[in-house]
């Protein structure tokens, strides 16, 4: 016996000290478990403060792993609205009861929203193996989700939306027939010919003005959702030749979260009023003091301007201003009156409809849709009769000087020149990039 312990710490003492101290220790805590009882008694109070020390590997390792099993875990179901489902029918049809889905609608408003489906949309559910609704998604669109989620017994509701990503832009081209198709042409969708349109709406008549050869420079957004371009952001910079002038609009966002379009200077390219308020229309009659009447057949003064459009075409108040009038009014027909602060009002007559809530008092904002062409009245056929009075005299729409909006707080001035000296810079790296590549092709 002795002989064969004399050998056995010979064998240990060939160990490193270190390994042959961590095999005791681990001998004796398998033996001390040996000794535990299997039920109802605890580990001694020595063994509960024993603590087994990890290496540490820079992060939470095990947290992670939590984390990922706990998502793993949400089993979702997607379904598809189609027509004439409703969120009971198609909750109850998965297994969830009706007092569930009266609890999810009548906790919050937010959650009560998940009722409203449309046909097309989706909708992702998680129910666990009792039956139980877990959670719920309803897909608002593209970059908005509608969520509720079951904690301990009560639904909590969140509101996803998901930033789009930007990315800058550019086009150019030169007008040969009109704005539209050179726009098109220059691959700008609809949205952003419209978007120049207005910017410059207040110094080009797009209907007067353009001239061919006429052309443009415009610095824009694209939208994108992982990766791919879902929609036209906003236009940030654009240039605009037009006969012998240049204009140019920079967009700016103030310290109180206001956009606004100025020119090089800072002044605020828009005016206190529209010159065309209805789109891209055609003028069939201008202002003439000493106008045959097309219908009458008499000498009748032409107060106004007629722009000749399709029926139904929206009308937009040429500025911010209070509904004077709205009404019949002799042969003008449907008529709104606009009074703009003390000095200026506008008319359009012949309107085949008012747009809903329309009505004496009624403020309304420059650009917002008033109503609709018709030719209601003594009309010929479809147009709008638009007049402009300054202090109750009848001036001509399409030369009357304009009152110029409110431009840049000078306290912001110089962070706006600095800020449209960064677009110019841009601006003319991609229209040297794009001169580049037209020149390679050729």
């Amino acid at each position: 016996m002795t002989k064969r312990l004399s050998s056995f710490i010979f064998l240990l003492g060939r160990f490193p000290r270190a390994h042959v101290a961590a095999t005791l220790a681990l001998a004796a805590l398998l033996g001390a478990a040996m000794l535990v009882p299997e039920t109802g008694s605890s580990v001694p109070s020595q063994m509960e403060s024993f603590e087994l020390a990890l290496p540490e590997r820079g992060g939470s390792e095990m947290d992670s792993d939590t984390n990922i099993s706990t998502a793993a875990e949400r089993q979702w179901r997607e379904i598809t609205i189609r027509s004439g489902d409703t969120l009971g029918n198609l909750l109850r049809n998965n297994g969830v009861s009706a007092a569930q889905v009266h609890t999810l609608v009548s906790t919050d408003p937010t959650l009560k929203e998940l009722a409203n489906l449309r046909v097309g949309q989706t909708l992702r559910i998680d129910i666990d193996q009792y039956g139980t609704l877990q959670a719920i998604e309803q897909e608002i669109s593209r970059v908005e989700t509608r969520r509720g989620v079951l904690q301990n017994g009560e639904w909590q509701a969140e509101h996803i939306k998901r930033d789009y990503q930007r990315q800058m832009s550019y086009a150019e081209a030169v007008i040969e027939d009109s704005l539209f198709l050179a726009g098109q042409q220059a691959g700008m969708t609809d949205n952003l010919i419209m978007q120049l349109a207005n910017i410059f709406a207040w110094d080009i008549d797009f209907i007067l003005d353009i001239r061919r050869g006429d052309h443009f420079r415009v610095l824009y957004e694209e939208l994108l959702l992982d990766g791919e371009k879902v929609a036209d952001g906003d236009i940030l910079m654009a240039e605009f030749w037009n006969r012998d002038r240049k204009v140019t609009a920079f967009r700016f966002e103030t310290a109180d979260g206001q956009t606004e379009y100025l020119d090089a200077l800072g002044n605020s390219m828009r005016r206190e009023f529209i010159r065309t308020p209805v789109e891209f229309a055609r003028i069939s009659s201008r202002f003439n003091p000493n106008r045959r009447h097309p219908v009458l057949n008499t000498i009748r003064a032409h107060r106004g301007v007629d722009y000749a459009a399709p029926s139904g075409t929206p009308i937009r108040a040429a500025g911010d201003g209070r509904v004077e009038f709205v009404g019949k009014k002799g042969g003008y027909g449907n008529v709104i009156i606009i009074r703009h602060g003390q000095a200026y009002s506008t008319l359009y007559a012949h309107m085949r409809s008012f747009t809903r809530g329309m009505r004496n008092g009624t403020r309304v904002k420059q650009g917002q849709t008033i109503g609709y062409v018709g030719m209601t009245g003594l009309a010929s056929g479809p147009h709008l009769h638009y007049e402009f009075l300054v202090n109750g005299v009848h001036r001509d729409p399409l030369t009357v000087k304009l009152p110029k909006a409110q431009g840049i707080p000078e306290g912001e001035r110089k962070a706006f020149l600095v800020h449209a000296n960064r677009l110019r810079n841009q601006l003319a790296l991609y229209s040297d990039a794009n001169t580049l590549a037209a020149n390679e092709s050729r």
